[in-house]
């Protein structure tokens, strides 16, 4: 590939010879390593044109190139930048001042992030890792239905700036969904269409808190979401779960007066326990008399398998005190970079206009493209097909786990979410079980480093939706090989 179509070439100055200023051109671009090697150069009668010179002049500049060995024909090709320009420049070697700069003072605020991790995960996916989703044939083909009826309808939206909620008609489609899956009671302006759940926690963060303000987050709780608090620099207070979900007396003992509180209820992260009746009402109650918000993260919550749903806190609270989240991302896959966020109506400008400053709007592309497989029916199909699938692969997995590490690992069948957490018995360190499965390949993470002021559990977090139910027991082997057992 050659940029020399893009390379901003300046017509040669008054007073030097052009075809000196043409060569010198061309090599600087070459050893500043814009133009790189094997890469196509222009012909001598289109870069002629563009410099506004005569063709000869370039043909000039172009043989001496071809002299010192900058540059090589190919015939009926045209002319290249040499494939081997090691006779005539390293371009490896790094370029010196003449004086060492003085390294730059970073700000606070980029030391504190400089141990948040921002590697992706590796292409292959790794056994067991967490949050990967199959789509089926089906599915797969509806949503290739749904890319080309797109593209072919290309409305003037695509081709300037939109609103930054996002598409109306999306939110339209968002908000029959959630008000008909999950109980939420929304307008389609409260939808607020984002790239995804932590996208959506992050405006929340920055809209509601500023530096000092208390915030409760679950112990354990997701990683992401504490980073994001630690980042806003606010004061963060761990209130520990138990079987109902969050000890929310404890978080009322801690910091009554808490700006907001970030929560998952439907699967809570990591434990997968489900918040009970009674203490989402005991949370919304709190929120009311204090004055402070509630976040609801209800990221798998499309992925139930026993039971009906709880019904979300968002319309428990009647969507006055509850800033819902929701992704595709988890019930389509990861690369669509999609979710959504329902504010209250106080809340829907501000952020709004704080996504707008972010990223100024969603995609529009990707907006109409899961518009047309919302509409079409074939997004309900698709997680009706996903839950039976996603089940089997979890009752899959747990059998295998029972079957082959019973005696070292206590599986707690969730019955929800995307992931499962195997509990390690007889005093074994979930952070040495991690190690050994990363050896293997295999993506087993330990949930210890999860907690901050609760007494941790020594567990492996297991992701399931990702790896079909005839590939368990093999995985499942090659963890019991890493815990040499």
């Amino acid at each position: 590939m050659s940029w020399a179509d893009v390379y901003p070439w300046a017509a040669p100055e008054a007073g030097r010879p052009v075809i000196r200023q043409v060569y010198d051109q061309v090599r600087g671009a070459i050893h500043a390593g814009a133009l790189k090697p094997g890469g196509r150069l222009p012909s001598s009668r289109d870069l002629a044109v563009r410099l506004g010179v005569a063709r000869a002049s370039v043909v000039a500049a172009y043989d001496q190139l071809l002299a010192e060995g900058y540059a090589e024909g190919r015939t009926g090709s045209g002319t290249y930048v040499s494939e081997d320009l090691s006779g005539v420049l390293d371009l490896k070697a790094p370029r010196r001042s003449a004086e060492p700069a003085a390294a730059p003072r970073l700000p606070a605020r980029a030391l504190e992030l400089a141990d948040v991790p921002v590697a992706a995960q590796p292409a292959a996916p790794q056994m067991f890792s967490n949050g990967r989703t199959l789509m089926d044939v089906r599915a797969l083909d509806a949503w290739s239905v749904s890319t080309r009826r797109a593209l072919r309808t290309l409305g003037p939206e695509h081709f300037g700036y939109a609103e930054p909620a996002g598409d109306l008609r999306l939110r339209s489609a968002i908000a029959d969904y959630v008000r008909a899956a999950r109980g939420v009671v929304c307008d389609p302006e409260q939808v607020i269409v984002t790239a995804g759940a932590q996208h959506a926690v992050d405006l929340a963060v920055r809209l509601l808190l500023r530096d000092g303000d208390k915030v409760w987050l679950e112990d354990p709780g997701y990683l992401q979401t504490r980073q994001a608090l630690d980042a806003a620099g606010a004061a963060t207070c761990f209130v520990p779960v138990d079987r109902a979900g969050l000890v929310v007396q404890a978080g009322v003992q801690a910091a009554p007066d808490a700006r907001a509180a970030f929560v998952t209820p439907s699967h809570q992260f990591p434990l997968g326990l489900a918040m009970s009746m009674g203490r989402r009402l005991e949370l919304i109650a709190w929120a009311r008399q204090a004055g402070a918000w509630i976040v609801e993260d209800d990221y798998a919550s499309e992925f139930r398998y026993e039971g009906a749903p709880l019904a979300s806190l968002q319309g428990l609270d009647g969507g006055e005190r509850v800033i819902y989240v929701g992704t595709f991302n988890k019930s389509l896959f990861p690369g669509i970079r999609l979710g959504y966020m329902v504010a209250p109506r106080p809340l829907v400008q501000p952020l709004s206009a704080l996504r707008r400053l972010a990223d100024r709007q969603p995609p529009t592309l990707t907006q109409a493209i899961t518009l047309d497989f919302l509409e079409s029916g074939q997004f309900a199909a698709h997680i009706r097909r996903r839950r039976l699938a996603y089940r089997g692969q979890r009752d899959a997995l747990a059998e295998a786990l029972t079957r082959r590490l019973g005696h070292v690992l206590d599986v707690d069948v969730p019955d929800q979410g995307m992931h499962l957490i195997a509990y390690l018995k007889d005093g074994r360190s979930d952070l040495d079980a991690e190690a050994r499965a990363a050896a293997k390949g295999l993506m087993a993470r330990a949930i210890s480093p999860l907690y901050r002021g609760s007494p941790p559990r020594q567990g492996l977090l297991l992701g399931f939706t990702g790896f079909p139910a005839k590939g368990m027991d093999a995985g499942v082997a090659r963890l019991a090989s890493a815990l040499g057992t």
